[in-house]
């Protein structure tokens, strides 16, 4: 395993030489990058819903995930549990929202 990663840092360094401004491997992962990121985003959707109740915790429907919550009374505080509820910390809070998304296939 140690010699593999050896002969990996030598690959590197011989395409990317000390004194270079850019390096072509740089480029190349760089490009691959791209290309990989462009092919999934055309194959799925990001969906999202709000979702509100009264009190202080609200739950994104079943496949959904909340990434971000707003609270009644002026609370900026909250936080999301258990990867499904959003909840507002404030005391006597009269409602409580969130933003639900999921990302299915096309």
């Amino acid at each position: 395993m140690k010699m593999r990663v050896a002969v990996l840092l030598a690959v590197i360094a011989m395409f990317c030489a000390a004194d270079a401004q850019t390096c072509a491997l740089d480029d190349l992962m760089s490009s691959l990058t791209k290309s990989v990121a462009s092919a999934v985003l055309q194959k799925v959707t990001l969906s999202c819903i709000d979702a509100s109740a009264r009190g202080s915790l609200v739950d994104c429907p079943a496949g959904y995930k909340p990434t971000g919550c707003s609270c009644g009374n002026a609370c900026g505080s909250w936080d999301i549990r258990n990867d499904q509820t959003c909840h507002c910390q404030c005391a006597n809070q009269d409602w409580t929202a969130a933003r639900c998304c999921k990302i299915a296939l096309k």
